[in-house]
């Protein structure tokens, strides 16, 4: 089977077109690609499951995804002996089939199964309706509802049974009789967050019951569940008039399930819409699920509308409307239509509004339909007739869903079907104008803040009806609602936002102040809450938006109206640190300004304000620069500096200097200025203790860090004698360091200096000679002098005499001189001896040198040159006392190849003046004594030569090495 390329049913006036080109409403034939011998007498679609019943008993089942596969399956008995099917009732997931004959028999067929099965209990029993279990379950039907014609409701529990001796019916229970009247719709629901509640629709001909409450608990099929709930509740009742027509078509229908079911929660499912068929028209409404039992069926009802059969019988047609007398034969509900069946014709009205969206013929002159079909979980809707298949399609259903629900002032709903943005401002704009009609223009703020509306209108109609609130909201919805590129816009709307937001706090602090109430409702109390929560909104509003701010415009309308606490809050935000600071700067609150200090990180806000700082709140800056791993303590000098000239404490209490000896000791500062800073502090300062400052020099070591011509001018000018002192020490000038101590009588200093200089002697006589100057110049006594300068072991009695005064007695150091001659005697023998050794080793040398002239060695007659190997004998050679022999010109190549450039050049120009004869007599005798003295000073194998070639392998490149194998 196939869908027909061709529609041939367009509505004739153009009845339900909506927005867009196509018709809500559509009917399409469907082409059979099968041929049947019989006609359909019954046919039911769900789940893309379509079943059809045809006149000769046989039921074909098709799936709607493959309609190429046709399942053919056959009663038990034949239609002459059950009678032809009358009616079928498919559950929507199409597991469960019922199939009811004109003679009262009751066959169950199951999905997985092509052999219908009968039902025992159920014969004779002339079925009208079933209500299915709202779990809907797929291998057993569990507890369902069955409705009669003779007015009889059961409870039945069905599932497949395969051996021969089960029935496929559990039980069947008759929970109730509706005399008079056959039971022709049955529904069960079961109500969100109550498992054991149920809610029970029954409709006959002229009456539709409504039943809530709790059920019993299922046994498997063992017992009835809704004993229970029939026994224990009253039903409501909508009951018409008796109808003078008893014969007229009676129907309960349901709304399948939405299209879009992702737009709902699992645990709120959507409300559903109902239709009851009766001979008055239509009764709908909304199936509710609040409140509870037993208001819910009064609510249902009171909710619930009418549409007459005479609207929907009505035909129109060349412009005018005629009255039909075509009774209403069936009836379907879509999302937001009902769907009947009037005749031939297919007439569809607005749930909402009653009005008729679509009428058209569709069936010929004569033609029966069996009735209109819904596929519950698919959302399909079909039209069956003997011989033909027609599918009602829907094009956007809910296109015009929101225009009217926004006639019906509910603009929540509206919102929600609109689609399009324009419907969506639409809608706003709408319920905007309602909200403010009715005075409610907080609410009307956050709409109109999304819609389109001109914004000077709205502004102003806040600003006309004093509602600041509104107006603050309205602006912050607005805000939001502008793109980033917006720049402009944004800047505006957010500055003029941070105005109002100051006002409403100025106000509220005013009425807090003054006692007074803000108004008739808000205590003073409500007030401060109300204050706390604009406060948190405002800081809210700057972290959001801080980007859509400019700075200056901000710090100037928070200034004007003298709030403090946001104006910092906002400098905070924006990370205006500098603003921040020099606000607690220029109001002299120090500690504030420490605290915001405390956070930073930039190196350059700590110079900027180290100054000020520290000549009020030194020591708690300190802290927080020591904390800082970033500072360039160069940068921080002039703040030090101005500290220091106005302290009047001690070095121990002095800031600066803690910071500075926190520099150099532990951040091991190597920077020149940092020392130097350091020096001239430890210098200036009133105190006469140099320890502080000596201390510091003697920890520099060799290499200072410091100038030490910079800190010898400060130590000089401010009379640091001890530190000079170390200073010319470290510099090496041992005699001004001597004759500044002297020059201040720190004689044990100069003693102390003079005995620096260890690896210079006579620097250092030179140096204790001024110091005995000074001794002996100071009159503390002769003896007492002397023995100050027994302390220096290179000074002579003879040394000290020219220091004495012109008239002394030579008792005071008579000890001394006779010690001192005694010395000097001692000194005499020693230099007599070592004179006497000399002689005797000069005696000796020259015995030695006589003995060389007699010097000989013995040349075996076989010995070879050391160098060429040939024959000693052969010509000129040299022998040497560890005796090795050359040949004199092989001794010469080789001393000439390992001695230096110089020792080289002179013998080939001895070689040259001998060998060309360029010398003679005593000249060539001089020459070759020179030149057999370079060649023949050392034996080229014993000698430092040897040494030379330490680096040499012992097998040279080229030469045969069997001679070194072992």
């Amino acid at each position: 089977m196939a869908l027909d390329a061709s529609h041939g049913f367009v509505a004739a006036n153009g009845a339900g077109l909506g927005d867009g080109a196509l018709p809500i409403f559509d009917v399409q034939r469907v082409e059979l690609q099968f041929s049947v011998a019989a006609d359909f007498v019954a046919a039911q679609v769900a789940n893309n499951v379509l079943i059809l019943a045809l006149s000769n008993g046989r039921i074909l089942r098709i799936d709607l995804n493959r309609p190429e596969d046709i399942d053919d399956i056959d009663l038990p008995k034949k239609p002459s002996e059950v009678g032809v099917i009358r009616r079928m009732f498919l559950d929507p997931t199409a597991s469960h089939l019922i199939v009811c004959t004109a003679l009262g028999e009751n066959y169950y067929l199951h999905s997985q199964s092509r052999q219908a099965r009968p039902l025992p209990r159920l014969r004779g029993v002339s079925i009208e309706s079933i209500a299915w279990n709202p779990a809907l379950p797929t291998a057993s039907t569990r507890e369902i509802l069955i409705g009669a014609s003779d007015g009889n409701i059961y409870e039945g529990y069905i599932e497949t049974a395969t051996e021969f001796y089960r029935k496929e019916e559990k039980y069947l229970k008759n929970l109730q009789k509706l005399p008079g009247e056959p039971v022709t719709g049955l529904w069960v629901d079961a109500l969100p967050g109550k498992a054991d509640t149920r809610r029970v629709l029954i409709s006959t001909q002229s009456r539709l019951f409504h039943l809530v409450g709790k059920v019993g608990k299922g046994h498997d099929g063992s017992a009835s569940i809704y004993s229970k709930l029939f026994e224990s509740e009253q039903p409501v009742i909508h009951e018409l008039p008796r109808s003078s027509t008893s014969t007229a078509a009676s129907a309960l229908v349901v709304s399948p399930d939405p299209p879009d079911v992702s737009r709902f929660r699992d645990d709120l499912p959507p409300e559903r819409s109902f239709a009851w068929l009766s001979s008055h028209g239509v009764y709908h409404g909304k199936l509710l699920v609040s409140p509870g039992a037993p208001e819910l069926g009064n609510k249902v009802f009171n909710e619930s509308k009418l549409i007459p059969k005479a609207q929907l019988a009505t035909q129109e047609g060349a412009g005018r409307r005629q009255s039909s007398t075509d009774s209403i034969d069936a009836i379907a509900l879509t999302q937001w239509h009902i769907v009947t069946l009037v005749g031939g014709r297919i007439v569809a009205a607005n749930q909402l509004t009653g009005a008729t969206v679509y009428d058209q013929v569709v069936l010929n002159q004569g033609q029966k339909a069996l009735g209109l079909c819904v596929d519950a979980q698919k959302n399909t809707f079909w039209l069956f007739t003997p011989n033909e298949i027609f599918e009602i399609v829907l094009t956007e259903e809910d296109r015009d869903i929101w225009k009217i629900m926004l006639k019906l002032q509910q603009f929540d709903a509206a919102l929600q079907h609109a689609h399009t943005s324009a419907q969506k401002d639409a809608v706003a704009i709408a319920s905007g104008d309602y909200l403010i009609s009715k005075g409610q223009y907080a609410e009307a703020a956050g709409v109109y803040g999304k819609s389109s509306k001109r914004f000077e209108e709205v502004a102003l109609c806040f600003i006309d009806n004093n509602q600041p609130d509104a107006l603050r909201k309205y602006l912050l919805t607005k805000l939001s609602t502008y793109k980033k590129s917006w720049v402009m816009q944004r800047i505006m709307i957010a500055s003029w936002l941070v105005e109002v937001f100051m006002a409403k706090l100025n106000s509220l602090d005013d009425t807090i102040i003054t006692g007074a109430e803000l108004s008739e409702t808000l205590s003073p109390a409500q007030t401060k809450d109300q204050l706390d929560a604009v406060r948190s909104e405002f800081h809210d509003f700057i972290n959001k938006h801080k980007g859509d701010l400019d700075r200056k415009t901000v710090y100037d309308v928070i200034s004007s109206h003298g709030r403090e606490e946001e104006l910092l809050y906002y400098a905070d935000a924006v990370n205006d640190y500098n603003y921040v600071l020099s606000y607690w700067v220029q109001r002299e609150r120090w500690a504030d300004a420490l605290r915001v200090l405390k956070r930073q990180t930039d190196p350059e806000v700590f110079y900027r304000y180290s100054s000020v700082l520290m000549t009020h709140s030194a020591t708690e800056l300190v802290e927080i620069l020591m904390r800082q791993s970033n500072l360039k303590p160069r940068n921080l000098i002039p703040a030090l500096l101005e500290y220091d000239r106005n302290f009047k404490g001690s070095l121990a209490q002095n800031q600066a200097v803690r910071y500075l000896q926190y520099v150099v000791n532990q951040l091991a500062s190597t920077d020149s200025a940092v020392h130097n800073t350091l020096v001239s502090m430890y210098a200036a300062h009133p105190s006469r203790d140099e320890s502080a400052l000596l201390a510091y020099l003697e920890s520099q070591g060799d290499e200072p860090r410091y100038d030490p011509d910079f800190a010898l001018r400060l130590c000089i000018q401010h009379h640091r004698v001890l530190s000079c002192a170390h200073i010319y020490t470290s510099m090496g000038q041992y005699v001004q360091a001597v004759d500044l101590a002297l020059a201040h009588d720190e004689v044990q200093l100069a003693s102390i200096i003079a005995n620096r200089p260890m690896t210079n002697p006579p620097l250092r006589k030179k140096l204790w000679l001024a110091v005995a100057k000074k001794v002996i110049s100071q009159g503390n006594g002769i003896k007492t002098a002397i023995e100050f300068l027994k302390q220096c072991d290179l000074l002579k009695i003879e040394d000290l005499i020219p220091f004495f005064p012109d008239f002394v007695v030579i008792d005071d150091f008579k000890d001394e001189i006779c010690a001192a001659l005694e010395d000097y005697s001692r000194n005499i023998e020693g230099l007599r001896k070592e004179m006497d050794e000399s002689s005797q080793t000069a005696s000796n040398i020259k015995v030695d040198i006589a003995a060389l002239e007699h010097r000989y060695a013995i040349v075996e007659p076989g010995e070879k040159c050391y160098v060429c190997g040939l024959p000693l004998l052969s010509r000129q050679f040299f022998v040497f006392p560890c005796q090795h022999a050359f040949h004199s010109d092989c001794l010469g190549k080789r001393v000439l190849e390992q001695c230096g450039p110089a020792k080289a050049k002179r013998i080939r120009e001895c070689q040259v003046l001998v060998s060309k004869g360029m010398v003679s007599g005593e000249r060539r005798e001089a020459v070759v004594r020179e030149l057999d003295g370079l060649v023949a000073s050392a034996c080229v194998l014993c000698s430092e030569y040897a040494i030379r070639r330490i680096d040499e392998p012992f097998v040279k490149e080229g030469e045969d090495l069997s001679e070194w194998a072992l």
